[in-house]
């Protein structure tokens, strides 16, 4: 790897990662203005979104730029395309948090009714998932994003005990319905967190191993 080349790289790899913490920060305040009932903090969530796709774009052109001027083989070229892609599953977390920010600002009309789920515990087990498939990319720690991976069934599980949660309160109670769907929202919206935070965990394991991971595939301990 040339010293030019080598300086473009990490610079790109700071770059993803301001990205990686605006978005961490991003959905914790959009789940936050869901728990408070918080307006203000919701509508400062759908201001950051404007702030991630800027990065967003950015990281995109540089990888583009890196692609063309240095044209990388083996793991630099691995790498450049995993940013990539892990560039746009972090734009899409962020459009996730915007949607639970504007369930957030729905919900505040109904300050009297409470999470009918644990929301912080299910946010908890998310933020863990994407921390450590960041903590992968930083590290080229294979056998973490194989953790995450494997870690994704439990937040499916979650979310299916929500569903079943919230047809039990409508049957109890049908005028709960508009508040308990916004809940239910969230919950999915949380979920696809998980799964977005797995692509970039199976992304990490092709980078450092060129092994293609998808669909459950390779997922063993090692």
């Amino acid at each position: 790897m040339t010293q030019h080349l080598r300086r473009e790289i990490e610079l790109l790899k700071k770059n993803i990662l301001s990205l990686s913490t605006l978005v961490e920060e991003t959905v914790s305040q959009a789940v936050q203005a869901v728990l408070d009932r918080n307006k203000e903090l919701a509508i400062a969530v759908h201001g950051s979104d404007d702030a991630i796709d800027q990065m967003e774009i950015e990281v995109e052109e540089d990888c583009l730029k890196i692609l063309a001027l240095h044209q990388p083989l083996s793991i630099d070229l691995r790498f450049i395309i995993a940013v990539l892609k892990i560039n746009n599953d972090l734009e899409r977390i962020g459009d996730q948090a915007v949607n639970i920010a504007s369930r957030a600002r729905a919900l505040s009309d109904f300050p009297e009714v409470q999470d009918p789920f644990d929301l912080q515990g299910m946010t908890s087990k998310v933020k863990k998932m994407l921390q450590e498939s960041l903590d992968s990319l930083v590290n080229m720690d294979p056998e973490l994003a194989r953790k995450v991976c494997r870690s994704d069934h439990e937040i499916d599980d979650i979310h299916k005990q929500s569903y079943s949660i919230t047809q039990q309160k409508l049957k109890e109670d049908p005028s709960l319905s508009e508040p308990m769907i916004l809940f239910l929202s969230v919950s999915r919206n949380l979920e696809r967190i998980a799964d977005l935070a797995e692509n970039i965990a199976e992304d990490v394991i092709y980078m450092c191993t060129g092994d293609i991971v998808r669909h459950g595939r390779g997922l063993q301990e090692k």
